[in-house]
């Protein structure tokens, strides 16, 4: 075949090749439970503050839950372990909050937003740094070897929470809001914290990044290729195992991350802090489909919104909603929200 004809079969192929639908239907899920909401709330002042403390809730575990889902979607790493620097995040934080204390016992919001951001820095940096030993010592040996994955993951996860108290101490450490950041803005009827928008923000950059690394760089083509055929990739003389080592590296920064926005939404430290959230996570991913990102923020804003609303109206059953909403979820869609069909 010729190269003129060449040219002229390629658009040709792609016009034949069948053009995948966006599914809305798992945004329709989150517009149903929020109107289903509001009538029993009652108020719809009450109402628009449970729906946007919901949103910045979901972005903020999202922004956790994307490092988990990065790593298992793109490695099939199961990595309980991750809570290990969602910890490790929120107490880099408290370390930056207290060397920065100077900055912004004046109230003044710039270097509020200076400190909140040096802290949220660190807490990626040094997320990504631990992330890239704890990949080395204690994931590497067990690549493709899913139970002993949990087992060793886990392990290093209590040795990981032991150190953090050796270094921070056991005892809970306060992390309140810088008076530039304390109080609530009004957005119509509804009081949103002033930390709440900076979450939301925050999440919306990550996610931003996210899908523009994976799906319109070369770095994203060459991981995704690596995933479905690992061979192929390599003989074109890449190193996929220092592509995954990266991703690895992110997918613990963005745990580092959440962990330091966890922390402050919490307003306390503890060193269990990361074993606490890690369960939500780990639904979290399961709701959106295992490797999906755009499903993980779904089910991220569909568990916050849901946790809102049902500690505003039965608080005895906040615990079991998440457990509940998952279990609805899989028996309406077995592979999750937006299921990766590639894997």
């Amino acid at each position: 075949m010729t190269d003129a004809s060449t040219a002229t079969a390629l658009p040709a192929a792609a016009e034949a090749l069948p053009k995948t639908r966006f599914d809305f239907v798992p945004l329709i899920l989150l517009a149903v439970i929020a109107l289903a909401a509001w009538p029993a709330v009652g108020s719809s002042s009450t109402w628009l503050t449970l729906t946007f403390a919901g949103l910045a809730m979901g972005m903020i575990v999202f922004i956790a839950a994307s490092g988990l889902t990065l790593v298992f979607g793109l490695m099939d790493v199961l990595n309980f372990g991750h809570s290990l620097f969602i910890a490790l995040g929120a107490y880099i934080t408290t370390s930056v909050f207290a060397a920065t204390l100077g900055w912004t016992s004046a109230g003044s919001l710039a270097p509020t937003l200076a400190a909140v951001g040096l802290a949220m820095l660190a807490a990626m940096l040094l997320g990504g740094a631990f992330g890239l030993g704890f990949e080395r010592v204690i994931v590497r040996p067990v690549y493709g070897q899913h139970l002993k994955q949990i087992l060793v993951t886990i392990g290093g996860a209590i040795v990981g929470e032991e150190l953090i108290k050796v270094v921070w101490g056991p005892a809970q450490i306060p992390l309140p809001p810088f008076e530039a950041l304390r109080g609530s803005v009004l957005i119509g009827d509804a009081a949103v914290e002033k930390f709440r928008l900076v979450a939301v923000a925050v999440g919306l950059v990550v996610l931003v990044a996210l899908l523009y690394l994976l799906n319109r760089t070369k770095i994203g083509l060459l991981i995704r290729a690596g995933v479905q055929d690992r061979e192929m990739v390599e003989s074109l003389g890449y190193r996929i195992r220092r592509l995954f080592v990266g991703v690895f590296a992110a997918g613990s920064a963005l745990a580092g991350l959440g962990g330091a926005l966890w922390g402050m939404n919490q307003q306390i430290v503890v060193p269990q802090i990361g074993g606490q959230v890690n369960v939500l996570l780990f639904i979290v991913i399961i709701i959106g489909g295992l490797g999906s990102t755009l499903g993980c923020l779904v089910g991220a804003l569909v568990v916050g919104l849901l946790t809102n609303y049902v500690g505003f109206l039965a608080p005895k059953l906040t615990m079991f909603s998440s457990i509940g909403l998952m279990v609805a979820v899989l028996i309406w869609r077995p592979q999750g929200l937006y299921p990766v069909t590639s894997r």
